[in-house]
């Protein structure tokens, strides 16, 4: 039930009430027109998952001699290990000294620098790296440079990303949980304050409030164990090492999450008030005084825990985080308001009989003020982490944005029916709170010995004093015959069944919408991922666009040695390229020969040549994949063509590449 759930008040549903949500529908409309708005907006770079900006050596480079350290520029701050930075040699061995990465940071320039050791020898070299994000995210990556030429590498490029595997699942898991129970505690709690504060009492509503903080304290307990192999070596077993837990307590995300187990604490103190005192509290200026003093700690307990996400969330990083902190905190205290008393009233709708509209109509004005609020934040935090019309449609963060922008527009649209059946139970008459019994009106709890037919109370008129078991055994029969009476009246109550199924729509969406939401939490937002594209391209921007294409005649002076070999690299480009070469005979039909191979030389650098042989693909086509041009240049291309044991030629052209 959101912004369009509210019902109208007065006696009928006449146009006021029309006029109502349609205001609402026009405030949403103008919202979702500002975020697309701000999207279009300039501003200054935001950064959440660190990305690798820049190296030097370049990926793909080909160097003279070796350097003397390799150097890698970040696009946000990081916290890196002694081990964070390795660059291994063709054979695989560490080429580089060891020493803890140095900080050359100038500025609002990250970089960090290793040494490696003198006197290295020609080849490939591999620098493979992993950190930590400002935002507590692990990142990593790997690249590749030569000294002198490129050479074969023993050294396989890592595929996996930091943070996956069993220990990422079991992290990820975690966190979908966390926020689960989040929503539910901090939901469930405010439904009972602000709503319907009777339910204190209902044993539904406690264990659904109690649940939520135990899935909280459980996967806070989870997150923090799994911390250490989640940023490191991915070993589920060293999340007992006791030296690793230290060191994630010295952590930003380490602090954020041991202070979350610590409002938890507090947080089970103001449970037990809530479910105990207060609910058997039955004076009402005792319970109006309590009532104010759980609002204000919980209220302050909630701010805390979810403090403890922008703590160490996107929040924290990039423009403006003074500002983007309490709007996150606003931001989830909106949602577990929303989420969590929506779950909380459906509980109630479907395990309480003596639910009165009364509450329904008051979570629907804090559903309408939640959403203003989701609004506001939502469209601050979509300008900071997206920016561009382009970051919005062509990453996976926007991508991401837009669907859960959908999800939102699909809730709407479901609370507009949960408050046509909100406003019917509360204009029609349909409380809960009542039952009928021939024709008159009981309130909930009383004790009726006649029903509408569908079932018999039993008489506890014959038991005695003398026989205390047998009168125990009829309350009891008689409290349960009373209890599924309750059941039937309620369920044959149109208007009350109409709105269990409408809320129930919306929770199912909602869920939707959280797994939606958790997931944008972990991926690379819009703004940092088209700030480490642009820095790639302008790093390796090629001077001419490709491919290049070339005809090179042979004879290899044997029988049908004759022929044609057509040659195409794409993109002609510094760094890796594709490399497709077709041989036909002088009949102009593919020829299959046994062997071709190519090699590249820039004279002008005394570079090369550079070796590649082609695998056949089929009768007269052979391809190669990852060819690297070191650098731009006139360079020379040598094809040699077998066609025979003995007979084979040797042509070359020029090319001009990059």
């Amino acid at each position: 039930m959101t912004a369009a759930t509210a019902p109208h008040f007065g006696p009928t549903p006449s146009t006021p009430a029309i006029r109502r949500p349609l205001a609402a529908a026009a405030v949403l409309a103008a919202l979702v027109g500002m975020v697309f708005g701000l999207l279009l907006g300039g501003a200054g770079p935001a950064s959440a998952h660190a990305a690798l900006t820049g190296s030097d050596p370049q990926d793909g480079a080909v160097v003279a001699t070796a350097p003397k350290e390799v150097t890698l520029t970040f696009s946000e701050q990081v916290a890196l290990g002694d081990d964070s930075i390795r660059i291994l040699d063709p054979d695989g061995k560490r080429a580089d000294t060891g020493a803890a990465p140095r900080d050359l940071q100038s500025g609002s320039t990250v970089k960090y620098g290793v040494s490696l050791h003198a006197g290295l020898p020609d080849g490939t070299y591999t620098v493979a790296w992993q950190a930590v994000s400002a935002d507590s995210h692990p990142v990593s990556g790997a690249f590749t440079f030569s000294v002198g030429a490129p050479s074969k590498t023993t050294v396989a490029l890592p595929t996996d990303q930091a943070g996956g595997g069993l220990v990422g699942t079991l992290y990820d898991i975690a966190r979908y949980a966390a926020y689960a129970g989040f929503i539910l505690l901090a939901g469930g709690s405010a439904f009972v304050l602000a709503c319907w504060q009777r339910g204190a009492g209902a044993r539904p509503l406690q264990r659904l409030v109690v649940r939520g903080w135990m899935t909280l304290t459980v996967a806070t307990l989870a997150m923090l164990l799994l911390r250490n192999p989640y940023t490191g070596s991915g070993k589920l077993a060293d999340a007992f090492d006791l030296d690793g837990l230290k060191a994630v307590l010295d952590t930003k995300p380490g602090a954020a999450l041991v202070s979350r187990l610590l409002l938890l604490g507090a947080s089970a103190l103001f449970i037990a008030v809530l479910f105990g005192a207060y609910a058997k509290r039955e004076d009402e200026r005792e319970k109006k005084d309590l009532t104010f003093g759980l609002a204000i700690g919980g209220t302050v307990i909630a701010a805390g825990i979810a403090g403890t996400w922008a703590l160490a969330e996107h929040a924290s990083t990039g423009i403006q985080p003074g500002i983007a902190m309490p709007v996150d905190v606003l931001h989830l205290l909106a949602v577990a308001a929303w989420l969590g008393g929506l779950t909380t009233l459906l509980v109630a709708l479907y395990r309480t009989p003596d639910m009165d509209a009364t509450a329904v109509r008051r979570f629907s004005g804090i559903a309408f003020g939640s959403v203003v609020v989701l609004a506001a934040t939502g469209i601050y935090q979509s300008w900071r982490q997206v920016g561009t019309w382009s970051a919005l449609t062509g990453t996976g963060y926007g991508q991401l944005l837009l669907v859960k922008v959908g999800l939102v527009a699909v809730l709407i649209g479901i609370a507009w029916f949960s408050r046509r059946w909100t406003a019917r139970l509360v204009t029609g008459g349909g409380d809960a709170s009542t039952e009928t019994r021939g024709g008159e009106t009981a309130p909930a709890g009383t004790s009726t010995t006649e029903t509408s037919g569908s079932a018999e109370v039993p008489d506890t008129s014959g038991a005695t004093a003398e026989d205390p078991a047998r009168a125990a055994q009829l309350a009891r029969q008689q409290a349960a015959v009373a209890t599924a009476e309750k059941k039937r009246i309620r369920d044959a109550d149109p208007d009350r069944s109409g709105l269990r199924r409408s809320v129930l729509a919306e929770v199912g969406v909602a869920v939707a919408l959280l797994a939606v939401t958790t997931v944008l939490t972990s991926t690379e937002p819009a703004r940092t991922e088209e700030e480490a594209a642009r820095a790639s391209t302008a790093a390796s921007a090629p001077a001419t666009a490709g491919p290049v294409e070339m005809k090179l005649p042979f004879d290899t002076g044997g029988e049908n040695g004759k022929g044609t070999v057509r040659m195409e690299i794409t993109p002609a480009r510094t760094g890796a390229n594709e490399l497709h070469l077709w041989v036909d005979g002088s009949d102009g039909k593919p020829m299959d020969v046994p062997e071709v191979k190519v090699a590249f030389t820039l004279e002008s650098k005394d570079i090369g040549p550079l070796p590649v042989v082609p695998a056949r693909l089929t009768e007269g086509h052979w391809t190669a994949d990852g060819v690297q041009i070191p650098m731009a240049g006139n360079w020379k291309v040598a094809v040699t063509v077998r066609t025979s044991d003995i007979d084979q030629t040797t042509i070359d052209k020029n090319m001009k590449i990059g």
